[in-house]
């Protein structure tokens, strides 16, 4: 009974690990597809990934929705053109929800010019019926790096 109760203990943490590694996988997965919407300005990509319910706080101050972000990326007020990240980390801390931290080197072209910045930033993800949605972010500028 002893060895019974140990062995499904054993396999009790090797699925939930596997279950975890999968869900990481998934949002991973999901990000890059953002990035990769956002940097296309593909309104139907963007439309998918992003929640109904998205709230985009940019490190201006500046916070958009699902469709004001979506206007602004589609009609080219903003082009990313450079999205990389020096740091991402992610915590699960309930059930479908996921967050993301980190730091990204980010490249813009908008109209009032450019942005080159490094971001410290949050960034929520919420399964919505089965999928991984793009629920939130929040960033700010870090200063640049002493020598």
């Amino acid at each position: 009974m002893k060895l019974l109760s140990i062995l499904l203990i054993c396999l009790a943490t090797v699925f939930t690990a596997h279950a975890d590694d999968a869900q990481l996988a998934a949002v991973k997965a999901a990000d890059k597809a953002r990035v990769a919407a956002m940097q296309s300005a593909d309104k139907d990509k963007l439309s998918a990934i992003f929640s109904d319910e998205l709230r985009y706080a940019h490190s201006s101050g500046v916070v958009d929705t699902k469709p004001s972000f979506i206007d602004i990326l589609t009609s080219g007020k903003t082009k990313y053109v450079g999205y990389d990240y020096e740091e991402q980390n992610f915590t699960f801390p309930a059930p479908g929800i996921a967050l993301m931290t980190g730091r990204a080197h980010i490249k813009a072209v908008t109209a009032t010019g450019e942005m080159d910045s490094v971001l410290s930033f949050l960034a929520v993800w919420r399964q919505e019926n089965g999928e991984w949605r793009f629920l939130a972010w929040q960033s700010c500028k870090l200063p640049p790096a002493t020598k």
